[in-house]
């Protein structure tokens, strides 16, 4: 065989190969470093150790396992939200920038329905939608820190998937009213309880938000 037919034949093979590469996971190629989690439940969440143990779990299966993820959530023993997610910036699964940093983050967000997504890419449903689903767990202040102590607003540090309560955010920032409350993606309102059925009473599902801190 000659030169020029073993490298049609070479380029062939090559052509051919790269007709089955598997597709790539969803975040593997954008970066995804910002998601709400797929799943939902109760309040109890095994703490904050057990919350970022769902967000890293849920980010290796689309593909960005990778990186260190925590989820956005404070505690009442002083432990702020927005210490624990690294200094940004941070994209979606579609790899749209939500916020360049921290002051972005919590002053000026790119964080609504289009773009508040699971790690899958999907659209969480929001206000006007059957289920309504915007209801993120945070237990946090609108500048991302804990609540003071002496009141519930963490159900018991995501321990609890009953009694208590906890501070939401609404992920399409669209509430009841015209208000900041009702368009803050973090801290909105407070939930009836800490149990499935009393947080979707309210528009949410136990779900929360992820961050890639490295």
């Amino acid at each position: 065989m000659n030169r020029t037919a073993m490298s049609v034949s070479a380029a062939a093979l090559f052509l051919s190969s790269c007709a089955y590469l598997p597709p790539s996971m969803p975040g593997s190629d954008s970066g995804m470093s910002f998601f709400v989690t797929s799943t939902g439940g109760d309040a109890n969440l095994g703490g904050l150790a057990g919350a970022d143990r769902r967000c890293q779990v849920l980010a290796s299966a689309a593909g960005a396992g990778g990186k260190t993820w925590h989820a956005y959530l404070s505690d009442s023993k002083g432990v702020n939200a927005r210490d624990r997610i690294g200094r940004g910036p941070w994209v979606n699964a579609k790899g749209v920038v939500v916020a360049k940093d921290l002051a972005d983050l919590h002053d000026n967000p790119n964080i609504n329905k289009q773009t508040a997504l699971t790690e899958k890419g999907d659209v969480v449903n929001g206000s006007g939608d059957t289920p309504n689903m915007h209801d993120m767990l945070t237990g946090s202040q609108p500048d991302g820190r804990a609540f003071p102590a002496g009141k519930d607003t963490t159900c018991s540090d995501w321990t609890s998937g009953g009694e208590g309560s906890a501070f939401l955010g609404h992920a399409d920032r669209v509430g009841l009213r015209d208000d900041a409350a009702s368009k803050s993606w973090n801290s909105s309102h407070a939930s009836r309880g800490c149990g499935h059925e009393a947080l979707k009473a309210t528009g949410g599902d136990g779900r929360f938000y992820c961050f890639a801190s490295r």
